[in-house]
């Protein structure tokens, strides 16, 4: 049994022990009306007013147990590592040319931009980001995030037609993920960069109204430095100063692509 499973089954022991209270509260009145003897009626009163009060705080106690009980064992308990998502989602690019010349060309067309860029570095929290840091950096160690999907649009939280290859103008990208076992109160981070520079960046404890796991959250960069430029750009998500998971998608002047071009060559017969 995990932490989260024992701490339900304490809430509804806790609920349980509230409801016999409550039923001995009310057996004790009901007792105390049938009494004649003004001491004894007043000795079952107030033994059920203690009994009622009693009910109050384990009601109080089963509440607060799950809200703010769970993450405070956390914080001293912290579980071992066991993600257990394995996204699913890949992302290709399917444009491909298809020439129809027939005559072979004399020139070949070499890309200015892989759209295939890779990460050559452990991801790591840059010194100024941290001093931005409002909230305890000690995350869940089970915490896990999808794979970044990446659109101009969100519609729910959830990017609309994710793609990884985009074309200029753009006015605000955003990256979205899906999360399990996060903490609120939690300082969590999302690092944009375009060539291996910073251009933008989010920083901020985790919000309670996030919970703990879900779908639809999401980043978004609408003023990188230097505008939106061709270029790869990576985005990675830390919680604390862990690095949670990363994405990547380029962006082009245009998608348009460039035809080929071709040379015939002839060679004259002499006779």
């Amino acid at each position: 049994m995990d932490i989260r499973a024992g701490v339900i089954v304490i809430a509804i022991f806790v609920v349980i022990g509230a409801y016999l209270s409550v039923r001995a509260a009310i057996k004790n009145m009901q007792t105390a009306r049938k009494l004649s003897f003004y001491s004894l009626r007043k000795r079952h009163n107030a033994a059920a007013w203690r009994f009622f009060f009693f009910a109050i705080f384990l009601l109080g106690f089963a509440y607060w147990l799950p809200f703010y009980g769970e993450p405070l064992i956390y914080v001293y308990f912290p579980p071992s590592p066991t993600p257990s998502l394995t996204p699913t989602i890949t992302l290709t690019p399917t444009i491909t040319l298809s020439p129809t010349i027939t005559l072979t060309p004399t020139q070949t067309l070499t890309p200015a931009v892989s759209n295939t860029p890779t990460l050559t570095t452990t991801p790591f929290l840059p010194i100024a980001i941290e001093a931005l840091f409002a909230g305890p950096v000690t995350p869940n160690l089970e915490a896990v995030f999808t794979t970044l999907q990446f659109s101009t649009e969100i519609q729910n939280g959830e990017p609309v037609d994710p793609k990884t290859v985009f074309e200029l103008p753009i006015e605000t990208m955003y990256g979205g993920f899906d999360y399990l076992n996060t903490i609120p109160g939690v300082q969590w981070t999302a690092l944009w960069y375009r060539n291996g520079e910073l251009v933008c960046y989010e920083t901020e404890p985790w919000r309670e109204e996030w919970g703990t796991g879900g779908i639809g959250g999401y980043t978004e960069c609408s003023n990188p430095i230097g505008g939106w430029q061709p270029g790869e750009y990576e985005v990675v998500i830390f919680m604390g100063y862990e690095w949670k998971t990363v994405g990547r998608f380029v962006v082009q002047e245009s998608l348009t692509p460039i035809a080929p071009t071709a040379t015939a060559t002839s060679t004259a017969r002499q006779t």
